[in-house]
Order: C-alpha cells, then sequence, then structure tokens
C-alpha cells in the first residue's frame, strides 16, 4: 500500500510493478496507482473489522473474499488471464477454509 499510495515514482515501485519511472510519473498513472493503494487499503481494513471487531465475522469476511474474486474476474476478462489467481488466488482459497 505505501508503494501504491505514498512512493508512486519510486524506483522500488518502478521494479515492482514493472513500470518506467517516467512513465510512473504520469499524473493519470500516478492517480490510478494511489486509487489501488486506497482499494488494498480498505480491504485489509475490512477484514481486520471483520476478524478482530465483528460479530458476524465470517459473513463479512466471505462478503469481502466474494468481492475481491468477483474484481479479480473482470480484470482477467478486460485485463490479463492470470489476473484470476495473482488477484483472486488467495481469496479463492480464503473463501474456501471459511467453509471448512
Amino acid at each position: 500500500m505505501y508503494l501504491q499510495t505514498i512512493s508512486t515514482s519510486s524506483a522500488q515501485t518502478s521494479r515492482i510493478f514493472k513500470i518506467g519511472r517516467d512513465e510512473l510519473k504520469r499524473k493519470s498513472l500516478n492517480t490510478l496507482l494511489k486509487n489501488m493503494g486506497i482499494y488494498n487499503g480498505l480491504i485489509g481494513l475490512g477484514l481486520f473489522y471483520a476478524l478482530f471487531f465483528s460479530s458476524a465475522s465470517i459473513e463479512i469476511v466471505r462478503m469481502i473474499f466474494v468481492y475481491i474474486i468477483l474484481v479479480a474476474t473482470y480484470g482477467s476478462f478486460t485485463s490479463s488471464k492470470k489476473i484470476i489467481l495473482t488477484q483472486g488466488g488467495l481469496s479463492i482459497l480464503g473463501l474456501l477454509s471459511t467453509f471448512l
């Protein structure tokens, strides 16, 4: 989240996302990365709340996992097929584990 919201044009961000530093300095891409960072942070905050403070934690966690899987499915159709595994893989496993 730090790389996406604060250090958007750093060498480390460039290396991890495989995007040139000049490209990362573009306002549109910079805004996109910040939005992605906030999305990831809020998902994490929702999971944290569900696990430690909610009385309906399993239902909330399942809903968040389904949300992530749906977003990953959309990304696999619109961007890259591997997104379903890279973005949604852990959520798929997490969702399945809630039924065990």
